[in-house]
């Protein structure tokens, strides 16, 4: 399997790309997608760095695992391909949006749209078997999105970090809170939603804000 990823992501990753749990993740990947039907599809696994550059991060989402259901993961996390229905966390994702900054819910659950606005939208886990969540946990992509989410924070300053749910925000501990926004809640899943721990944390009117005070564009949600 071919490591496709964009040019800018590969400069200040390829000490990954040597390592030994990376080359065996890729072999166990590689055995996966050889073996069983795994998503998102093999060309769009590194999506996330493709649809939005190093240089242009300006927010990244951090998800768990890509949806597991035929058809939906198109290697963003949290986004569908176009005209395929919307997964409760997307929905409770939108709704959010819809109330936070008052614009109407939209028809396309693809994220590409965000992505080439400066929002990586990353799983913590890049791949998965059909219809076993978490089936490609702790076999190294946790190492390899650790490593994106340590070198964002060490070269990179004023980029806004949204943790949604207690994996999430684990991650954070590769974060320096000095040089840059880390904004937390629940996730946006039905089971915490309806908890009480997702709806009203004005993530994205709070990320604009912040932009705004950098001077930097803001997000069309």
């Amino acid at each position: 399997m071919e490591v496709k990823i964009a040019d800018s992501w590969k400069n200040v990753l390829k000490e990954e790309f040597d390592k030994e749990y990376f080359k065996k993740l890729i072999s166990f990947v590689k055995n996966e997608y050889n073996t069983f039907i795994c998503y998102p599809e093999n060309s769009t696994i590194f999506k996330a760095f493709e649809a939005c550059s190093f240089e242009d991060v300006k927010v990244v989402i951090l998800g768990q695992d890509p949806y597991h259901g035929e058809g939906q993961a198109n290697g963003l996390c949290f986004s569908v391909h176009e005209n395929i229905k919307h997964p409760p966390s997307l929905i409770n994702i939108f709704k959010e949006i819809e109330s936070d900054i008052n614009i109407p819910y939209p028809e396309s659950g693809d994220l590409s749209r965000w992505a080439k606005q400066g929002v990586l939208l990353l799983n913590a886990t890049l791949t998965v078997r059909e219809g076993e969540a978490g089936s490609h946990q702790k076999q190294g992509w946790e190492l390899f999105t650790d490593a994106v989410i340590s070198a964002i924070s060490e070269h990179r300053e004023d980029v806004v970090f949204l943790l949604w749910g207690g994996y999430a925000k684990k991650k954070g501990a590769k974060i320096d809170v000095s040089k840059h926004c880390v904004l937390t809640s629940g996730h946006p899943s039905p089971l915490s939603a309806n908890r009480g721990y997702w709806f009203g944390n004005k993530h994205f009117s709070k990320t604009n804000i912040f932009l705004e005070n950098k001077n930097m564009l803001t997000i069309q949600w």
